[in-house]
């Protein structure tokens, strides 16, 4: 799977039931379309993780494109792409 962001973007991230399940990325629409993994549970493979709140998911938008999403909290309402791949 290849990377294609790095650099971080602010998000509008909505939730269902405490689980995201749509944002909008780059003036798009996104629906969350797999499970969503908590990325702090990513992180306990780790020696030394970093403190974060944030998730991993899969989305797709309206034409069918997916891309996976690493989404962290930046502050008590703000929501940043941290990584895209697809």
């Amino acid at each position: 799977m290849n990377a294609i962001g790095y650099a971080v973007e602010v998000t509008h991230l909505w939730f269902e039931a405490g689980i995201p399940n749509r944002l909008v990325w780059r003036g798009q629409r996104w629906r969350v379309s797999d499970t969503p993994t908590e990325l702090d549970e990513l992180m306990a493979m780790l020696t030394h993780p970093p403190a974060l709140v944030g998730w991993r998911f899969q989305a797709t938008n309206h034409v069918g494109d997916s891309r996976v999403f690493d989404v962290v909290q930046g502050d008590a309402e703000t929501w940043v792409v941290a990584k895209v791949y697809g």
